[in-house]
């Protein structure tokens, strides 16, 4: 096992002094107003914002996140996420050019822009602390967890959260220094320095003798492990696959990205993603950015992931079955499972512990907690050098999130709750100030939740897919039917909270089979109170049609009344570049993989998909116009 030395700490001591070298570079210009301190000035080119989503999106718990997937499903478990891609291309096509147009600071302004009253006025605050502060904490304490683990592993003898504590306060500093200015170019340069350390871990990892590079893996790898493509039947377990039934299968591809709202995965954009968007040039950078997010985040990040997964599953011992295990020695593993639920470091194990204990508690610990894994290879198998570079790489996708977060989470809280409820007419330097201020209270909340209560997220992302079921159809509507108003987006996000506990513990159906019945009854839900209520006014609807030209047959009634002649034919064209950017990734994604897995007819071919659906897309987007893509 290797220890660090001062070639490891160089290597990370010049990394922290590139990131605070950028992040003092852009301070100044960040604190002249809110509109560079959340938005950059609404300046970024395509590259910066959309590689700025994909940094957002690789915490330090994805590379363990994706082990695990593997670990338990084989590669085709993957798509519990990949599914998504088809609702972030429904968001490249049909909604990121609208969010640039809409010309606000953050989405949950939108609420204002597109309904009126007083309910607006309230959805808008609500939203403005609920997603800006409490979900916002909640997300910022599951990776702070994440690091704390990753450090428990490469800093075995330091107490694990004072490190988190130390980093996060850095990035605090940084972030409340340089603003979304700052972070959107730090964390272009931490994605990238990010993915060149996972494939060198790849490469490092797959040449080992004892995995014995990509001929030999495959061979000691069960043909299942390594299927891209679930196994759709019955859904009864089958080793080493994702085997889910058909009606599971349907509500992943055809309920959950769209149906449901999740963090990075917002039906028609939103969040951090929505603020990239806005943060861009102009129109077609909007458009560009998130398309080169959607095409990195699923198509080209994860293969260094899985390819690391798929070695661990060859060197690191671990276990199907935990019967058997206990069944080789009861008593000894009795110790072991208290051991690991009291938190034990096993490196502090091996001095009063049995050789057959520590083997014991390895197994148990990759085997409960196969994330684990990934961590373990780089502090076994890397150089000098080379693990100060990984452990570098873990803290750039920590620290990009992190930072990512405060700053979203913090404008919802400025331009949403404080600037719109409290402090209206003060300056901009005021403004910049309580915004470096909430980002330094956010970051101590953070901690504080992952210190004393947050053992474990289990659980969390099911939670949140169920509870929020239904609600991404009035996300999308909004922006395409004008009868939806503020108490169709309040009853879509009140009704699955008390749905889901009905379905889950009542009826006893469990997710993803949830989610049919829970999308079903909330749309229900909204559509009567959509319809029982009154629609938007006359003029807001007009304003905001005339500033953000959604176009569509669900806005031919106001654009009647307009006198606005709706050019045809367009959304054909998007609809054909939603579903062709959809063959894109995904031919990439499993073009690449042939590639890897050494099959290179298929892969070739395959990449060749993608390239002819790429030149589809650009044809069609020529031809409707870049500048102005909905009329």
């Amino acid at each position: 096992m290797h220890t660090l030395n001062i070639a490891d700490i160089a290597i990370i001591l010049i990394y922290f002094l590139i990131v605070f070298s950028i992040a003092f570079y852009y301070s100044r210009k960040a604190g002249k107003n809110t509109g560079e301190f959340f938005l950059s000035g609404r300046n970024l080119p395509w590259y910066i914002a959309g590689t700025a989503m994909v940094a957002t999106t690789f915490a330090a718990d994805t590379p363990l996140a994706v082990t695990e997937l593997v670990a338990k499903n084989g590669i085709s478990g993957n798509w519990i996420w990949w599914n998504m891609a088809i609702g972030s291309m429904l968001t490249v096509f049909f909604f990121a050019r609208l969010w640039r147009r809409a010309h606000i600071m953050t989405d949950v302004e939108f609420i204002e822009l597109r309904y009126d009253g007083k309910a607006a006025a309230a959805l808008r605050g609500f939203k403005a602390l609920y997603l800006g502060f409490f979900m916002n904490i909640i997300v910022l304490g599951w990776v702070h967890k994440a690091m704390e683990k990753i450090f428990t592993v490469v800093f075995p003898q330091f107490d694990p959260f004072i490190l988190v504590s130390v980093a996060a306060i850095i990035i605090g500093i940084y972030t409340a220094a340089s603003g979304l200015l700052g972070t959107a170019r730090t964390d272009s340069f931490q994605f990238v320095f990010a993915m060149i350390g996972c494939i060198i871990l790849a490469v490092i990892v797959v040449s080992l003798p004892a995995v014995g590079g990509m001929s030999e893996l495959k061979e000691k790898i069960s043909p299942q492990v390594i299927s891209f493509l679930p196994k759709i039947g019955s859904g009864e377990a089958v080793s080493g696959i994702f085997s889910i039934s058909l009606g599971s299968f349907f509500a992943y591809v055809g309920l959950q990205w769209w149906a449901s709202w999740y963090p990075g995965a917002d039906p028609g954009g939103g969040g951090y993603i929505a603020q990239r968007m806005m943060s861009a040039k102009d129109e077609k950078h909007s458009l560009f950015a998130t398309l080169w997010f959607t095409i990195a985040h699923y198509a080209i990040r994860p293969w260094p992931w899985i390819l690391v997964a798929l070695a661990a599953l060859v060197i690191l011992p671990r276990t199907d079955n935990l019967e058997s295990l206990k069944m080789q020695n009861p008593e000894i593993f009795e110790k072991v499972v208290q051991a690991y639920n009291s938190n034990e470091n096993i490196n502090s194990l091996r001095f009063s512990e049995s050789p057959e204990f520590i083997n014991m508690y390895e197994i148990y610990e990759n085997t409960v907690d196969p994330g684990i894994m990934y961590p373990k290879l780089m502090v076994r198998y890397l150089p000098a050098g080379l693990l100060g570079l990984l452990i570098a790489v873990f803290l750039a996708a920590y620290m990009s999130t992190i930072a990512s977060q405060l700053n979203w989470g913090t404008s919802y809280i400025i331009n949403d709750f404080y600037r719109r409820f409290i402090a209206r007419d003060a300056g901009e330097k005021h403004y910049v100030i309580i915004s470096r201020l909430s980002i330094i209270i956010l970051t101590i909340f953070s901690l504080l939740l992952t210190k004393y209560f947050m053992s474990t997220i289990s659980g969390a992302w099911e939670f949140i897919l169920n509870a929020s079921a239904g609600i991404g159809a009035v996300l999308i509507l909004r922006w395409y039917w004008w009868r939806v108003n503020a108490w169709s987006e309040i009853s879509a996000m009140v009704a699955p909270l008390f749905i889901y506990p009905f379905v889950k513990y009542y009826l006893g159906i469990s997710s993803p089979m949830s989610l049919f019945p829970i999308v079903l009854i909330t749309t229900i839900v909204w559509l009567i109170v959509t319809y029982s209520t009154r629609p938007v006014n006359r003029k807001k609807l007009f304003e905001f049609y005339e500033k953000t030209e959604p176009g569509g047959i669900g806005w031919k009634k106001i654009t009647d009344e307009m006198g606005i002649k709706q050019s045809g034919g367009i959304f054909v064209r998007l609809f054909v570049n939603w579903l062709t950017g959809i063959a894109v990734v995904y031919s990439f994604l499993f073009g690449t993989g042939a590639l890897i897995f050494q099959n290179y007819f298929k892969g070739f071919l395959l990449l060749l998909v993608s390239l002819g659906g790429a030149i589809v897309i650009y044809y069609n987007l020529k031809k409707i116009g870049f500048e102005k893509i909905i009329k």
